[in-house]
């Protein structure tokens, strides 16, 4: 069965070791105001900035070990791993056992293909050092050395700790692999009675490479489907497959030499840290994983990931530009790339990537549908209906799956003043996906609005919170299309569960406070009014109509303009 790589916790440097030293440090080691700058940058995760300062404020004070480990942490960070390597090894000059010198210059050792002072910098690792990362890369060292035995029994060994024996034998097949004992290496890919030893996608591929070797292309692509049946939406994937039922001669291309191996080691510790907490380390570890191995895209991918997580959105886009226009990721880093730039805000930039991405690829589901959402959310609604009619058009037929495609089609019509066709994209949805809230709300709400099939509006938003009963938005849709429809008294308990679910929402606390004002609790009206002033503003609020309800109540303002339900433009983003 499929393992889990985020569940390795435990890593050679800790996360401590690669934040910046607090700022009390600077103080008291009577430094100037450039480590003020560089520590400033590096809250921020602004890494070349802080890079560029911690630089001005070694040259102050060169002996300083603070400096010199956040100098180099950033440099890796920013992708400078040459310039951090170079201050590693002063830093291992002045603190021998220094965990992040360790680590870079570790990592520099394997890129020169150099063993022997690899297996010596690891040796200095100390034995707090993770057992995973020190037991995989203890085998490729010994790989790279040309001694497969070693290499075999270092693997084996981790079959002592339950919890390291699925890795260190995904990496022995691997190394059988490279030793060219390809049928060995596919017994281990198979696994026993616990199934295939796959690990992610990495381990598919090179479970089906493997079987390519062998001759057995068939199975390789049964292994390849079983992959994506389980929901594994990976072009590079996919691109095997084609490759492999096209008859095409497959090289087993996962491990070609040692260093590769011990790249792929870097890169599992960095997947296994994909949360908010550890994105530094797990940049640091995708980082040092490319530098070992120049043509892992992965690390792109991973780094990029964890890049965007902090919001540095600059930095993600140039990773993922590094993947090559002839990998099998490329579609994949493109659409990522798309949303950094949108994420960045500049999102006709994203819009641009995609277009040509589309232009490129006109028959590939997964590039229109993200060139039709990035269009959507940019409130180009004409373009995106648009374009999401030429991705439906893709499908042959529809499946339940596809259901979110004529949601947000359907929303773009909404938006777009095309009322029949959003309604009957609206149907086809619900066809497709009986009982999906999203749409039965967005459905519901819109019908209200237009004073149409009240009945059946109603019921229909009524659906959608017994499906989502703890969604804020939703919960405000019926109380909200209860007020409309006068029935404030009914519309009241939703209301303050709404609230409850969203209390910061200054819309849901707006229509609270209509609907207060109408039951005669003013007071407590005005108070729900001044909370969503506070909270404001949103894009559906109106800021005034809100200031003139608190000065004259709600006969003050005349009837609220048509909104889209709230959160409307949160639907899926993909079929």
């Amino acid at each position: 069965m499929p393992l889990n790589r985020a569940k390795i916790l435990p890593v050679l440097v800790t996360a401590a070791a690669v934040l910046a030293a607090p700022p009390q440090v600077a103080a008291a080691a009577g430094l100037s105001g450039s480590y003020l700058a560089a520590t400033q940058a590096d809250i921020q995760d602004d890494y070349a900035t802080a890079a560029a300062y911690y630089g001005r404020a070694l040259a102050l004070d060169p002996g300083n070990l603070v400096l010199m480990q956040n100098a180099t942490v950033a440099r890796v960070a920013e992708n400078d791993v040459a310039g951090a390597v170079t201050l590693a090894k002063e830093l291992l000059a002045k603190a021998p056992g220094n965990p992040v010198g360790l680590l870079v210059v570790l990592a520099d050792d394997l890129a020169r293909g150099d063993f022997g002072a690899a297996e010596a910098t690891l040796g200095k690792s100390g034995s707090d050092a993770n057992p995973l990362f020190v037991g995989l890369l203890s085998g490729w060292l010994a790989a790279g050395r040309d001694d497969f035995v070693e290499a075999q029994a270092r693997f084996d060994a981790m079959n002592q700790n339950e919890a390291l024996a699925a890795y260190g034998q995904y990496h022995k097949a691997l190394a059988l692999a490279l030793a060219g004992d390809f049928v060995s290496a596919e017994a281990i890919f198979a696994g026993g009675q616990n199934g295939p030893l796959h690990l992610g996608r990495a381990a598919i591929a090179a479970h089906a490479q493997t079987l390519a070797q062998i001759d057995r292309t068939d199975d390789a692509i049964a292994v390849i489907d079983r992959a994506l049946a389980d929901g594994y939406p990976s072009t590079a994937l996919v691109d095997l497959r084609d490759r492999l039922a096209a008859g095409e001669e497959v090289p087993f291309t996962q491990i070609t030499r040692a260093q590769d191996g011990a790249a792929d080691v870097f890169l599992t510790m960095s997947e296994g840290l994909g949360s908010a907490d550890s994105d530094r380390l797990a940049i640091v570890y995708a980082r040092l994983a490319g530098y070992i191995r120049p043509d892992l895209v992965e690390a792109s991918l991973v780094s990029a990931e964890a890049l965007a997580r902090q919001g540095r959105y600059d930095l993600a886009t140039a990773a993922l530009a590094e993947v090559p226009a002839d990998s099998p990721w490329y579609v994949t880093a493109e659409i990522r790339r798309a949303e950094t730039q949108r994420a960045a805000g500049d999102a006709e930039a994203g819009i641009a990537t995609l277009t040509a991405l589309a232009a490129a690829h006109p028959d590939s589901l997964e590039v229109q549908a993200a060139l039709a959402d990035q269009l959507r959310m940019a409130e180009r609604y004409a373009d995106a209906a648009k374009a999401y009619s030429a991705t439906i058009a893709l499908l042959s037929p529809p499946l339940p799956a596809h259901w979110g495609l004529f949601y947000s089609r359907a929303i773009a019509y909404e938006r777009a003043g095309e009322w029949p066709k959003a309604e009957a994209d609206f149907r086809e949805a619900l066809a497709l996906q009986p009982g999906q809230p999203s749409v039965q709300n967005y459905l519901g709400y819109s019908l209200v609005e237009q004073g149409r099939n009240l009945d059946e509006a109603l019921a229909l938003i009524e659906q959608a919170v017994a499906g989502q009963p703890d969604d804020g938005y939703i919960t405000d849709s019926l109380g909200w299309v209860l007020f409309r429809l006068g029935r404030y008294e009914d519309a009241l308990p939703h209301m303050l569960r709404a609230v409850e679910l969203e209390p910061v929402d200054p819309v849901i606390n707006d229509h609270l406070g209509d609907v207060l004002w109408k039951v005669g609790r003013k007071r407590e009206a005005e108070f729900q009014w001044r909370r969503a002033l506070s909270f404001g503003p949103a894009p559906d609020l109106d800021m005034d109509r809100l200031r003139a309800k608190l000065s004259g109540g709600l006969e003050a303002v005349g009837p609220e303009a048509r909104t889209p339900p709230p959160a409307a433009t949160d639907g899926p983003q993909d079929g």
